[in-house]
């Protein structure tokens, strides 16, 4: 059923005056209910980080089209892949670095920066008016934005062994929130003058930059939030030495004990920590290529396999999702973690995405409200199962070192995963355009394909999640 880690003897609370990961143990050790408040930040700053990795979704089809880049509207899914892309390279290329500075200066100064970043490259992407400024702006905006693993072990550290999951699970939901969101942002904004001809003049500002209006609503989000971190606290440790007038604090009573079992491990040699982030690498593989095909599917010509959507419809259905994963997240998540584990709530929301997906080319027999309860059920029910499944490889990941690797290991994962994320879109950018041109071809024709390629990298998840590859946590124990 599920697993729990033993009951290891309590720790003796020692604390060293002045350091501000000691201020967070004591907090922890007196409150013992859930930091509702840190958690609040935790949403909203991973929320301002995500939303603009997905926001250009609805809009990028339209987008590569404005930048007369593609010489055929086949290729389009070719440039627009390798747009959608450029963040994750430069995500690939920071992320290590940003994941060992979180471990050195402290988990705070990375994330104010990180959003800062968003602030100013995603305004700039906004204005683009060449392809290459565009991928540019895309590329910077990744290596700068180095919230992902510091923001991670963030919420394990505000939060006492028992709410462990509901701390990652919050970075799990506010990241596919944003990457619902971000996408309905773009839908509804994208191109005023087009969509809302009776405020929009075309010799506005947003006439000229027809993508400016969604990119600045999200700068100006994540302003608020940058002025919200002043009240964020730290949570690193800032003290090295153990001796007679300076003690580092342990653990908490039934924190596993990831100190006495892996401190000092080398992280590329710490199994538990490398299979688990393969594992997440080939579900953020899925998730990313997911996102950007059903964007391109929906948004597509019917004589290609598509569903015919304007980019207000595909923000209103992603809208709808993030909503769904909401509720999913507050009401059901918790007990499913509970009484299924980490490992088994992987194995089975993987298992349950593989028909789902098979469903969706199916949709496009379908019409009228028929199509709307199909469609948006399934992309409810995706996102709820991807947020469970990341979540549970994030816990396995975060359990396999202690604080002080924290950082970097989470650092590594993103490094791993940003890699495979900009695999994502350019790959399925590359199979829907190469897909669209064979829609009478008798194996898995047209859109079917891009399913059917979707569903083997989710079998392949399904298979990394068993041992003897998958290798959890000592402390941990799979029952």
């Amino acid at each position: 059923m599920g697993e729990e880690a033993p009951p290891t003897p309590p720790a003796t609370s020692l604390y060293v005056d002045g350091c501000p990961g000691c201020a967070i143990e004591r907090k922890k050790e007196i409150n013992k209910g859930i930091p509702y408040k840190e958690l609040l930040f935790v949403a909203a700053t991973t929320i301002a980080s995500a939303l603009p990795i997905s926001s250009l979704f609805p809009f990028l089809y339209y987008m590569i089209e404005d930048l007369h880049v593609a010489k055929t509207e086949q290729d389009i899914g070719l440039y627009a892949g390798f747009l959608g892309a450029s963040y994750f390279v430069g995500r690939f290329l920071a992320s290590l670095f940003w994941g060992v500075v979180a471990d050195r200066i402290g988990r705070k100064p990375v994330i104010v920066f990180s959003i800062f970043s968003v602030v100013i490259f995603n305004t700039l992407f906004g204005v683009s008016m060449k392809y290459w400024m565009a991928i540019t702006t895309r590329l910077v905006l990744g290596a700068l934005n180095g919230m992902l693993a510091p923001i991670k072990a963030y919420s394990i550290e505000i939060c006492r062994p028992e709410h462990h999951a509901l701390g990652l699970s919050v970075v799990s939901t506010a990241w596919g929130i944003g990457l619902i969101v971000g996408p309905s942002i773009g839908g509804y904004l994208a191109r005023p003058v087009q969509q809302y001809p009776g405020m929009f003049s075309d010799k506005s500002i947003f006439g000229r930059f027809p993508y400016l209006l969604p990119c600045l609503c999200i700068s100006l989000f994540a302003v608020v939030v940058l002025v919200s971190c002043i009240w964020l606290p730290e949570t690193l440790h800032k003290h090295k030495n153990i001796g007679n007038n300076e003690i580092e604090m342990l653990s908490d009573p039934g924190t596993p004990r990831t100190e006495d079992i892996h401190g000092g491990k080398n992280l590329y040699k710490n199994w538990p920590l490398m299979s688990s982030i393969i594992a997440y690498c080939i579900f953020t593989l899925h998730d990313t290529a997911y996102s950007e095909i059903l964007s391109l599917w929906t948004i597509s010509d019917r004589k290609y396999g598509g569903l015919s959507f304007s980019s207000k419809e595909v923000g209103q259905l992603l809208a709808v999702a993030g909503a769904g994963l909401i509720v999913y997240q507050l009401f059901i998540y918790r007990p499913v973690h509970k009484f299924l584990g980490c490992v088994n709530s992987c194995r089975a929301s993987c298992a349950l995405s593989i028909p789902l997906i098979a469903s969706f080319p199916f949709m496009t027999h379908l019409s009228g409200y028929r199509l709307g309860l199909a469609l948006y059920f399934a992309a409810i029910a995706k996102a709820a199962l991807g947020m469970t499944i990341l979540t549970g490889t994030s816990l396995l990941q975060n359990y396999a070192v202690p604080q002080s690797q924290r950082g970097a290991a989470n650092g590594i994962a993103a490094t791993a995963m940003s890699f495979f994320k900009a695999i994502g879109p350019a790959g399925a950018g590359t199979l829907f355009s190469w897909a669209q041109k064979r829609q009478h071809a008798a194996f898995f024709p047209g859109d079917q394909m891009v399913f059917f390629v979707l569903n083997i990298v989710q079998c392949i998840g399904l298979v990394v999640t068993f041992k003897p590859f998958l290798a959890v946590p000592e402390h941990y124990d799979l029952k």
